[in-house]
């Protein structure tokens, strides 16, 4: 997939008590593809979502973000409101259902005449609206996860970062989830960075699939020829599943 760049990563290193946990030569995420990033854990794919989302700043290298380069600098508010994370472990306030969705719209200062219609919208679309009143800290895991893609996508992004955001859910949430993704990406044209160990879910929604080991991007490919033919042998291993970590 090609189109404009909205991040370009080169010569991009980050370390944590002198331990190299990241080191890419280059990267390119395009606007509006959902990129996949697979890997055994450890391989450095949630650091370099922190970096993505500007939560931390690398020790080398450079990252740029819509074409302004970021060295060791904190972008401006207006860009970082452009990107969100969903993780794993969604953590919810204990308040309703749609007080959590509301939350971020509260803080940028919106009247509560549009969050409240931007909320129903939203709850509706991941299919929680009959539970707006309910304790957030009373839901199944797959609700709660729904319920924090729902905070995500509410400020509409133009970023979305979802780390392993179906892990041990049932099959049911799974594909609600994937689905819900898969329609933003298309309507919305919003950009979609996946860290999974699920390479079937890779498979389901990636336009392109990234696959990093020992925090190296070992290769990265449209998805049908990074599954097919990969050129890698490391990638090839990991994709047959014959990798031993």
């Amino acid at each position: 997939m090609t189109g404009n760049i909205l991040y370009h990563l080169e010569n991009l290193t980050q370390r944590y008590n002198e331990r190299t946990v990241l080191q890419i030569n280059r990267l390119e995420i395009y606007a509006g593809e959902i990129l996949a990033l697979v890997g055994p854990s450890g391989a450095g794919k949630s650091t370099l979502l922190r970096l993505l989302n500007f939560l931390e700043q690398p020790v080398a290298g450079h990252l740029t973000y819509q074409s302004g380069t970021l060295n060791g600098t904190v972008p401006p508010l207006e860009l970082r409101r452009q990107v969100t994370t969903v993780f794993q472990q969604p953590a919810l306030l204990s308040r309703s259902v749609a007080a959590n969705v509301a939350y971020g719209l509260k803080l940028r200062g919106q009247s509560q005449a549009l969050i409240d219609k931007a909320v129903a919208k939203v709850l509706a679309q991941v299919g929680l609206a009959h539970l707006a009143e309910a304790p957030a800290r009373t839901l199944s895991g797959g609700e709660a996860q729904r319920v924090a893609l729902a905070r995500a996508l509410v400020i509409q992004p133009k970023v979305l970062l979802l780390d392993e955001p179906t892990a041990n859910l049932d099959p049911y949430n799974v594909k609600l989830i994937e689905q819900i993704v898969t329609e933003v990406n298309q309507t919305q044209g919003t950009t979609v960075v996946l860290v999974t160990h699920n390479i079937f879910q890779a498979k389901r929604l990636a336009h392109r699939t990234g696959f990093l080991l020992d925090g190296q991007l070992v290769e990265v490919a449209d998805t049908p020829a990074f599954f097919a033919s990969p050129a890698d042998p490391r990638t090839a291993a990991f994709v047959r599943g014959d990798m031993i970590y």
